[in-house]
């Protein structure tokens, strides 16, 4: 099975880039302190770069 990532929203998106908001929908992410399992690949690892400081990343 391919390595995935578990991502979790820990900060509000409200007053954040917009461009940071929509990346933060794309990844499934919807309300404060959901957990989402994303594939471990450079895609992934692009999109959890930009918004850093509003997830936290856990290796599955």
């Amino acid at each position: 099975m391919a390595n995935t990532l578990k991502v979790t929203l820990v900060k509000s998106p409200i007053g954040a880039v917009p461009k940071h908001k929509k990346t933060i929908e794309a990844m499934g992410l919807r309300k404060m302190n959901k957990t989402v399992e994303l594939p471990d690949n450079d895609a992934t690892r692009g999109m959890i770069k930009q918004v850093s400081y509003m997830v936290k990343v856990e290796e599955a």
